[in-house]
């Protein structure tokens, strides 16, 4: 597949029926008549415990969760690519959620939604055991230096969490650009999950799946990804 390059150019708004781009390239979907824009917010978090999604959706499908989830790009891409499938996307900062609502909103996706939330939190606190087929995390923010690391969103507490939220089979997706903190990812992941680390960009997302991934790649950064397959408790 020929890809236009990335130029400097930031995100821009476009007329109804057009297409959004960021950072030169395309966000999937376009822009629909204000008639047939939804909500995609969750405004508010219930007290602390599972989340009813058959209720929140309208349906029964299978989950994907997006953790970090930025402006939405790739929550918002798989939506669109898949609409069988219900999404959530989640991220502590709120100016990012309300670019990523927008732009569902905007996009009509019944099937997803946005809430502002850290991960372990979410997972903790809404999340049911087995119940999520996808988890998501791109370029979790690696702490460089080495009295904040402790802060680091991988640690072996929250592999454990993940795989616990996970169906049997379910997929753990992670990114990164850097290499310290893969190296660590991959250590703290192994036990729980089968590994598969991926050498070329995501097909459905040649572009990339984040703004972090773009900059990553115009600063000819190393990306490293992998998709990683919870095991059953009784292989462990």
């Amino acid at each position: 597949m020929n890809k236009a390059p990335l130029n400097s150019a930031d995100f821009r708004q476009t007329p109804d029926g057009e297409i959004e781009y960021e950072l030169g390239v395309p966000i999937p979907g376009p822009i629909l008549l204000k008639s047939e824009w939804v909500q995609t917010a969750i405004k508010r978090l219930p007290p602390p415990g599972p989340m009813d999604w058959s209720g929140l959706f309208g349906r029964s499908s299978a989950l994907v969760l997006d953790i970090g989830c930025g402006n939405g790009r790739f929550t918002i891409s798989s939506a669109v690519r898949r609409p069988s499938v219900d999404h959530i996307g989640i991220d502590m900062l709120p100016v990012v959620i309300r670019y990523a609502t927008r732009r569902g909103n905007q996009r009509g996706l019944s099937n997803l939604r946005f809430a502002v939330c850290d991960g372990y939190q979410f997972l903790e606190n809404y999340v049911a055991r087995n119940s999520m087929t996808e988890i998501h995390i791109y370029h979790p923010q690696p702490f460089a230096e080495v009295r904040e690391r402790h802060r680091r969103l991988l640690s072996p507490a929250f592999v454990e969490l993940l795989h616990q939220s996970l169906i049997v089979g379910g997929q753990l997706f992670l990114q990164s650009d850097n290499r310290a903190y893969w190296e660590q990812i991959r250590k703290v992941v192994s036990p729980l999950f089968t590994w598969h680390e991926k050498v070329e960009p995501w097909e459905e997302d040649p572009y990339g799946r984040s703004r972090r991934e773009f900059i990553a790649n115009q600063k000819k950064l190393p990306v490293f990804r992998a998709v990683a397959t919870r095991l059953d408790d009784t292989s462990l």
